[in-house]
């Protein structure tokens, strides 16, 4: 499984399933923290789309940490005050980084993670579909 699909699924799903899988790699490996999690301010870019072009549109606050397990770095980001969550995706990521031997149990867990979260979306739009007005059929 690639990292940005990974990352999107801990952020979006279950935050306990980023801290169940990253206490599981600090209870068996020694997890150095390079950069404790802490805020800063990132650039959105945003798709101009008349003429395809780039441009920034705002800064978001974001949380980010560092930490190093068996000579690999893992690095978390994500947006607003999330301590726990920053340093949980970068043990995870440095876990990957360093294939340590759990991550290949965590596939099957995470594409679960991504079915309920896919499930949950398409809930929510069914519902928002129901509120929908067609305008071709009212009388005016």
């Amino acid at each position: 499984m690639k990292r940005r699909r990974r990352t999107e699924i801990l952020i979006q799903g279950d935050p306990e399933l980023a801290g169940n899988l990253a206490e599981e790699i600090m209870n068996r490996y020694e997890c150095q923290e390079i950069i404790a999690p802490h805020y800063g301010l990132t650039m959105i870019k945003m798709r101009e789309t008349a003429k395809n072009a780039l441009f920034y549109i705002g800064e978001v606050l974001i949380t980010e940490a560092k930490v190093e397990i068996n000579r690999c770095i893992g690095i978390g980001i994500v947006t607003g005050m999330q301590d726990d969550l920053a340093k949980h995706l970068a043990i995870i990521d440095a876990a990957y980084k360093a294939n340590l031997p759990e991550t290949s149990e965590w596939d099957s867990l995470l594409k679960e993670a991504e079915r309920q979260i896919k499930r949950k979306k398409a809930k929510e739009q069914g519902e928002l579909f129901e509120t929908k007005v067609n305008f071709e059929t009212m009388d005016i």
